[in-house]
């Protein structure tokens, strides 16, 4: 299968989506309830697409955005965002040393510009600074402050949020969320499910390493998504219908998801089966 960036064999592609698929389920063992959100976030890596969590606290976000992580390897970072929180506790403080000589840098070691897997939890209560170079990480892996412009290797971040924005900004940046997930309270049926897990059940095997994902990435610019493109727009026609609005960003981004879906089945073309 050739893609902008090369070959992947048909044998490779089945070897890195096992690999993938049997560390996601090792991260969901234990989860209760939350086996989707694990499947859908890894989804949304291969997809290079980000998710939003919408759900109370205390069900489980930020435990299983952190399997993920371990599960995919790579650098990880995580923050509460608060009404006060400062971009430099996101994004890294200034180099005073670079700054005495005229130059505004910033230190981003160990911060948000160089994570590869990222979950910022109340997201929505950042402030208009944070949500501005927000956009420019999420959009086009372009961390921006002063004259500086640095590529990040973000694949993918979680925002999470106990609900969905009102404010009209905020809706626009939440759109840039292409998955959103509800999460509730885990259900009466599953209670004794619950407290065995809270007990120390499974925590996940190691990661199986960002080579197989970006393999997987990379496969997936190359899916075939002819057959399913009829199918996808009449979809969003009976959305349409229905009353639910869809940006014409959502529409074209959502088939990453299809392709996603294709290469974590060792395919190379988008199926409607």
């Amino acid at each position: 299968m050739e893609t902008g960036q090369g070959l992947v064999g048909a044998a490779k592609l089945a070897e890195c989506s096992a690999r993938v698929q049997e560390a996601v389920r090792s991260a969901a063992q234990g989860l209760v309830e939350r086996e989707v959100l694990v499947e859908l976030i890894a989804l949304a890596a291969v997809a290079e697409e980000h998710v939003l969590v919408i759900g109370e606290p205390g069900t489980a976000k930020s435990e299983a955005v952190r399997r993920v992580a371990r599960a995919l390897g790579g650098r990880y970072f995580e923050y509460l965002v608060g009404r006060f929180t400062e971009p430099s506790e996101l994004f890294g403080p200034i180099d005073l040393l670079k700054l005495q000589q005229g130059k505004l840098e910033t230190v981003t070691s160990g911060m948000l510009p160089e994570a590869e897997v990222a979950f910022l939890d109340e997201v929505f209560l950042g402030s208009t600074a944070i949500l501005n170079t927000l956009l420019g990480i999420l959009n086009e892996r372009t961390f921006r402050r002063g004259s500086i412009r640095l590529r990040t290797p973000l694949r993918i971040c979680v925002g999470a949020s106990n609900k969905l924005p009102e404010d009209p900004a905020l809706a626009a940046f939440a759109d840039r969320f292409l998955v959103r997930v509800f999460v509730s309270p885990v259900a009466d049926s599953e209670l004794e499910n619950l407290l065995q897990a809270g007990l120390g059940a499974a925590q996940g095997s190691g990661g199986v390493g960002l080579a197989d994902l970006d393999t997987l990435i990379q496969a997936r610019r190359g899916v075939d998504l002819a057959p399913v493109q009829p199918l996808l727009a009449q979809a969003v026609r009976q959305l349409r219908r229905s009353g639910i609005a869809l940006t014409d960003r959502r529409i074209v981004r959502a088939q990453n998801l299809v392709a996603a879906t294709a290469v974590l089945s060792g395919r190379s073309q988008a199926s409607a089966k």
